[in-house]
Formats: structure tokens, sequence, C-alpha cells
């Protein structure tokens, strides 16, 4: 039997640190600074949260976004051995679901629709991995978690911390 991985999406599949530059540049007029975001929580991160907040809200926020690097190539590789779950946390943000799954449909389609979970509390889901950006979502994690880098978790210690696509594998496959 095949060991299962949850997938997050944001930060982990899509680069949402870039596109919330992007979009708070084009918006505002203000270049955030790539380096300026870590260790720092996203919303604290820009210079106006409220801002940063509405952009969320946007239409084609979501659906825009860039792919991380590796991540196609990764979960192509991943779900040959394992049973994948993609999972996000979209009800916060109801405009969402609809750009997260055209984005999946594009970026991802060999993933079928029985395997994408929008959920609105990650707690739920059970599997023997889960790869996420933030602890709140690993805290209740059933199975094994995986810190997946990005710049607000920088400074937090997690005894599995994944900084890229390459490490998520290697440590899956050392661990099936």
């Amino acid at each position: 039997m095949k060991k299962s991985v949850a997938i997050d999406m944001d930060h982990v599949l899509a680069d949402i640190e870039q596109q919330m530059i992007k979009w708070y540049a084009d918006q505002y007029g203000v270049l955030v600074a790539k380096e300026t975001l870590k260790g720092k929580a996203e919303q604290e991160a820009f210079p106006d949260k409220e801002k940063l907040r509405k952009l969320l809200f946007m239409p084609g926020f979501f659906r825009d976004t860039e792919v991380i690097e590796g991540a196609i190539d990764a979960v192509k590789k991943l779900i040959e051995d394992f049973e994948v779950y993609i999972v996000s946390a979209a009800m916060e943000f109801p405009q969402s679901l609809g750009e997260k799954k055209e984005w999946l449909t594009e970026h991802f389609p060999f993933i079928s629709w029985k395997n994408i979970v929008f959920c609105g509390d990650k707690s739920i889901i059970d599997t023997d991995f889960m790869i996420d950006d933030h602890m709140k979502n690993l805290n209740y994690c059933k199975g094994r978690g995986m810190l997946f880098t990005a710049s607000h978790n920088a400074n937090i210690e997690y005894d599995v911390r994944v900084n890229n696509w390459k490490e998520a594998c290697d440590y899956l496959y050392q661990n099936r």
C-alpha cells in the first residue's frame, strides 16, 4: 500500500510570496524587496497589512501565480509511488476556490479532482506526510509534518524542514 502525502498549495506549489510582491507593487506603487520579508509574518512584512489582505480577495490573484521551481516534476514523480493529495485551506478566501482549481488544472493536470481538498482547517487531513509552510497546519498533522521553507517561516525551528522540492522528495523516499 502506498503512503499518502498532503501537499499545500500556497508557498509550496504556488509562489504566493512573489505574487504578493508583484501585485502590491502594481496596485500600490510600492516595491517590497524579497530580502526584507525573511522571518516576518506575511501580514507584517508589507507596509500596510490591510492593503495586502485586499490583494488576496482580488480576482485573478490566485489564478495567475507562478509555480514554485521543481514542483511540477516532483509531484509527477511522487504520484508514481505515493497517494498524493493537494490540500489548501482555501475557505478564508472564497473567490480563490475556482481560481485554485483552474490553476491546478493548468499546471498539475495529472492530479485527479478526487485528490484535491479545499478546506478551512487542515486538522481533518489524515495522511502519512504533510508538506506545508505554516506551523498552524503542521501542529495538527496526524502523520509526519515537513516544513517547506518560505520567508515567513525562516526563523522557525522544526525538525523536518525542506528548502526545495528536491529535498522534499529525498526525505519522502528515504522515509516511505
